[in-house]
This record gives C-alpha cells, sequence and structure tokens, in this order.
C-alpha cells in the first residue's frame, strides 16, 4: 500500500512528536506491582527490614555486586509468550490524552489487560484459517508496509528536526521580522446609510460614541457591553471594506463616510494603532516543527521516486503519454480548491 502525500507527512509528524519517553511512571508503577508480589512494598526502606547475617570476612565471603535491574522485565505471559514492561508502555501510547494522564498506579493494570486481551485475541485468531485468508494476507501486509514506510521516514527526518533546526526557522521567518500592524477600533452598525450619516452629524456634534452604540447599533455583541469596542486587531482579521477604512485612520479619527459590508452600514471610531511583537517561539514551535516535517517529507519522497522507475496507466488500462503527463498536476502539488466563497482573509469579521 502506498500512503498519499498527506498521510505520509501525518504519519511522520506522529512519529516525530515528543512523547516524554515512553510514559516512564509505569516503570514504577511495573516496580511496585512486581516488589508487592515478592512481599515488599515499593521503596521500602531497608531500615524497616529485618538484620541480615554478616558477610564472612575473607575472599571467600566477600560480598557479590547486585545484579543490573531489568529495564525491561517481563509482566505476564500467555500461553508462554512473554508480555514486557515496552510491550505495556507502547500500548499505553495509544491511548487517548487523558487516558495517559491517568496515574501510573491506575493505568498500569489497565494497560497490562488490555494487552493480556489482544495476546489472546491473536492466539485465538492464528488457530483459525484467517492468517491463510488472501484479504487477510493482503491487510496484514498493507499495515507491514506502512509501518516499514513510518519507521524508514522517521530515521530519515529525525535527524534533521531538531529543536536547533525549528528555532533557525523562528529566527528566519517570524522572530527577525518586525510585526503587523493593529488597530483598536469601535463601530456602531446600522441597516441604513442615512442612519450611519446622522450618527455621524452626531458625533461631529459632541455625542457620546458608547452611549450611540449602545442605543442604535444592531451589533449587540459589542455595543451592549462596551460601547461597540471591538478590541485590537489586523488587517486579515475584518472584511476588506472595514480594514481598508479602518487602517487608513489615525487615531482619534471617526470615519466620515459610512463604511458599507455585508453585515450593514458601520461608523468606525480608531482609538489606537500599534505595531504589534512578532509571535513568541514557545507559542509558534510546533507549528514552525510541523512545517520542518512536511518540507522534509517532500524532500524524502523526491529522493526515493529519483531512485525508482514510475511506468502510469490509464484506468483503461493503456499508458499515460507524454501529453497526458503535460497535462497533469506536478508531484507532490495539491490541487486547487473551488473558491465558493470570499477569497481574503477574515470573511467572518469581529465587525458583524
Amino acid at each position: 500500500m502506498r500512503l498519499t502525500r498527506p498521510a505520509v507527512a501525518f504519519a511522520a509528524a506522529a512519529l516525530l512528536a515528543p512523547s516524554s519517553g515512553l510514559l516512564p511512571g509505569l516503570g514504577v508503577a511495573a516496580e511496585a506491582q512486581t516488589s508487592r508480589s515478592a512481599g515488599q512494598p515499593a521503596g521500602a526502606d531497608a531500615s524497616h527490614q529485618p538484620a541480615a547475617t554478616p558477610p564472612a570476612s575473607g575472599p571467600a565471603g566477600a560480598a557479590k555486586p547486585a545484579a543490573p535491574a531489568n529495564p525491561n522485565p517481563v509482566i505476564a505471559s500467555v500461553n508462554g509468550q512473554p508480555i514486557t514492561l515496552d510491550d505495556v508502555r507502547a500500548a499505553a501510547q495509544s491511548l487517548p490524552e487523558d487516558a495517559r494522564n491517568m496515574p501510573p498506579s491506575m493505568l498500569f493494570p489497565m494497560v497490562v489487560n488490555q494487552v493480556i486481551d489482544q495476546k489472546a485475541l491473536l492466539i485465538a485468531a492464528e488457530k483459525t484459517d484467517l492468517p491463510r485468508n488472501p484479504r487477510v494476507e493482503k491487510i496484514m501486509q498493507d499495515a507491514a508496509n506502512t509501518a516499514l514506510q513510518n519507521v524508514y521516514l522517521t530515521r530519515e527526518i529525525s535527524p534533521l528536526v531538531t529543536e536547533q533546526a525549528v528555532r533557525d526557522a523562528y529566527d528566519k521567518t517570524i522572530g527577525s521580522k518586525q510585526g503587523e500592524k493593529e488597530v483598536h477600533a469601535r463601530h456602531i452598525l446600522v441597516a441604513t446609510e442615512a442612519q450611519a450619516k446622522s450618527i455621524i452629524r452626531q458625533l461631529d456634534h459632541g455625542a457620546d460614541f458608547a452611549k450611540l452604540a449602545a442605543k442604535l447599533s444592531t451589533d449587540k455583541a459589542s455595543a451592549a457591553q462596551n460601547g461597540g469596542d471591538l478590541g485590537w486587531f489586523k488587517q486579515g482579521d475584518m472584511l476588506p471594506a472595514f480594514s481598508s477604512a479602518a487602517f487608513a485612520m489615525k487615531k482619534g479619527q471617526i470615519s466620515q463616510t459610512p463604511v458599507h459590508t455585508q453585515y450593514g452600514w458601520h461608523v468606525i471610531q480608531v482609538l489606537d494603532t500599534r505595531i504589534a511583537p512578532p509571535p513568541g517561539f514557545d507559542s509558534v514551535k510546533d507549528q514552525i516543527r510541523q512545517k520542518l516535517i512536511q518540507q522534509d517529507v517532500r524532500q524524502v519522497v523526491q529522493k526515493a521516486l529519483g531512485g525508482v522507475t514510475v511506468v502510469r496507466y490509464k484506468p483503461d488500462g493503456t499508458p499515460v503519454t507524454d501529453s497526458d503527463k503535460s497535462m497533469a498536476p506536478a508531484t507532490g502539488a495539491p490541487p486547487v480548491p473551488n473558491q465558493s466563497g470570499p477569497a481574503t482573509p477574515g470573511s467572518e469579521p469581529k465587525a458583524d
């Protein structure tokens, strides 16, 4: 089975995501269970144990060094097939996040039981004719192929997507650039242009903007609570007509011409402007990491394609000709979506 490129990128992202090891707390729970089965509480203080007989003096009675603890002990067995701590940790990684956040003392026995159930089901399935069923063989081979692809991508990409690479990408694309301009504005939204012009005349004669907004604005969300205040916004946050007017105004200025959008007629006052600082590294590092992974996946796929011979056929089985290839989209290029709505950002304005 061949993954589509988005699927390949997603699989690689999942494999490369930081996981703080494999739930190390489960090792503590496993140690506690092992200690209890031996009749000794986990972490028991040596002072609470019976005094040991001192070793005999001389080389013959010298104490032997303790054997190192097994980092991957057997936790259970099913028909003699062992289940190790690593098996339990791997199974725990596939659980939803809220389950993984359970206390290890509760999570550990639950996951052990799950792995035992899975092992028992596998043994039962192996006793049937399913392993020799062609359809099942195809499913199993597809799963094996997918696993191999994902592990290969992880091996190829992991050395590239480092913390330093993420930091360098941030410094190059975000941290070194000036922030975007923002406007703090309020507005009064009414149904007709005549109403908006009347409001502008009242404001020019000293009327209180907030009181008029609370009384007349049809945007009740902003008018009722804060006098039409929309807070700070970037140019792409609003509909084009609203943004164009607001970003062309100076601090304290009231629009002298009503601004028309699909929601009605706006009277705008700019309260302040500023250049927003770029987002901090911690707030965008995950997005940058995903972008780097996608870029590196494309490179790995292109390298793999360069090492093979690809022959394409049409659905009817006839070979794809050079003219057919010229009309096909570029390798790895996503299809252009049908733009059924506004192409500009901010089609859902804060000013409605």
